[in-house]
């Protein structure tokens, strides 16, 4: 499975979260086995880690999950644009699947 290109857009200081549901062919894919993790950086290749995601699997079996990033965590980001991508590990299979990527926009914060 190709990954699937989404960007997104993400208030600086404000709480960012994206859920996702997962499926092959019209049927969910259960994500019981399965961990999830998001990074963003400043470009595709940089070593430079802006942010990681917190990637809980919030409903197995419907294969849903969602990427969060908290204010406090979105205030420190400079706006601009990034890059991110997210992959999920299959622990029985010892497998890493990249599932979706994408551009991420940070807009500025007015309100302090």
């Amino acid at each position: 499975m190709a990954a699937g290109k989404y960007d997104i857009v993400i208030d600086q200081g404000a709480d960012f979260a994206l859920e996702i549901a997962l499926a092959e062919d019209g049927t969910a894919i259960n994500l019981s086995n399965h961990t999830a993790s998001a990074q963003l950086r400043p470009s595709p290749t940089s070593s430079t880690l802006t942010a990681t995601f917190t990637c809980p699997v919030t409903s197995p079996t419907q294969g849903k999950l969602t990427m969060n990033l908290g204010y406090a965590l979105t205030a420190n980001i400079a706006a601009g644009k990034y890059y991110y991508d997210l992959e999920i590990h299959n622990t029985t299979a010892n497998s890493i699947t990249r599932v979706i990527e994408g551009v991420a926009r940070v807009t500025p914060n007015v309100t302090r």
